[in-house]
């Protein structure tokens, strides 16, 4: 008969993170601390997974063998990996404006857009994310992969690439699917 264990065997969770050097890492309890070049994180583990130090790595194991502490022990070892990548190298998304006029500028800290409505919109900085304006590019940069994403999806959301024109702010790497305007009646 197969074990549970075998038949939700979590490819990733299995995997050990190695610690690179001048990375500390601290398991209290539940409470994950990761401690680097460029910053500091922390991650509040769930109850299905115990974490532990060894070796130079960092290992997840579950505690259990139900389907969700298995879902768990992937999710757990990617977010702590994305911390240790963070406190390391960082993360960045690039995003672009598309049309005439379409500008953004730094005000402090804090990015304001101006991209077709009757007023700028500004959009405040977290803590932790920084902005870098460059003509039409705008690069949002941090430690923590998901603030990062997130603040890059608040810009975006903004004004949105539309169809037509492909007028809008979009990521750098993305491709807007153009549609064809309507056609008279010849």
């Amino acid at each position: 008969m197969w074990n549970l264990v075998n038949i939700y065997m979590s490819r990733i969770g299995k995997k050990l993170i190695v610690i690179p050097q001048g990375v500390e890492v601290i398991v209290e309890d539940k409470n994950i601390k990761v401690k680097g070049p460029k910053g500091e994180l922390n991650y509040e583990s769930l109850k299905e997974v115990s974490v532990v130090v060894e070796d130079g790595g960092i290992k997840i194991t579950p505690n259990s063998e139900t389907k969700e502490s298995q879902a768990f022990w992937g999710l757990t070892r990617a977010l702590i990996a994305n911390m240790v990548s963070g406190v390391t190298e960082g993360y960045s998304k690039s995003l672009e404006l598309v049309g005439v006029g379409y500008t953004s500028f730094l005000e402090g800290k804090d990015l304001v857009l101006k991209v077709g409505y009757s007023h700028n919109v500004k959009i405040d900085a977290p803590e932790g994310i920084t902005f870098e304006v460059k003509k039409n590019l705008i690069t949002v940069s941090g430690i923590d992969k998901n603030l990062v994403g997130q603040t890059a999806a608040n810009i975006r959301k903004v004004r949105k690439p539309e169809p037509y024109k492909g007028k809008g702010i979009k990521y750098s790497d993305e491709i807007v699917r153009r549609k064809e305007g309507k056609k008279t009646a010849a």
